[in-house]
């Protein structure tokens, strides 16, 4: 049996394209009750790592327990220190972490605009590149990847 033939008129996704896809699957997994976000680290067009946003392993997730920011009354975007999840690009930094693998000069693909803690370990992590969609209200994030020389896309 051969291998059916690709149409002249349907177009493949971009790179971009399909990978912004696939975070949109990844968020999915999220255990958060505010904001589901997604994370994928890519090199040289390979998927390095996933993340997406939710406790710790082994740990009871907001969808069991309620979100604490909402029964503070925090607004999106501040004190982290009060949610018991780890955001999608820490995790998919950490998963990488986890199995030795370097995501040394990859890029990031994120459902949202990452907040400035993600934003610094991407920068440490030495991810060149970061390519996100929707937005998050956190203006430091965007001037230290700009600062550190992190070439940022907004996908539209």
């Amino acid at each position: 049996m051969s291998e059916p033939i690709l149409q002249a008129d349907k177009a493949r996704p971009s790179w971009d394209e399909y990978f912004i896809q696939i975070v949109d699957l990844i968020k999915m997994r999220s255990t958060c009750l505010r904001r589901q976000v997604g994370a994928l680290i890519v090199k040289d067009k390979r998927i390095l790592a996933t993340g997406y946003n939710g406790a710790p392993m082994g740990c009871r997730h907001c969808a069991q327990l309620g979100c604490l920011k909402d029964e503070l009354n925090i607004p999106s975007g501040q004190g982290h220190e009060f949610c018991r999840a780890i955001h999608a690009e820490q995790n998919a930094i950490v998963q990488a972490a986890y199995s030795g693998t370097s995501v040394k000069d990859g890029t990031m693909y994120v459902t949202h605009q990452p907040c400035s803690l993600c934003a610094k370990m991407a920068i440490n992590a030495g991810i060149k590149k970061i390519v996100f969609k929707g937005e998050y209200p956190d203006n430091l994030s965007m001037e230290l990847l700009k600062e550190a020389g992190v070439r940022v896309v907004r996908y539209d």
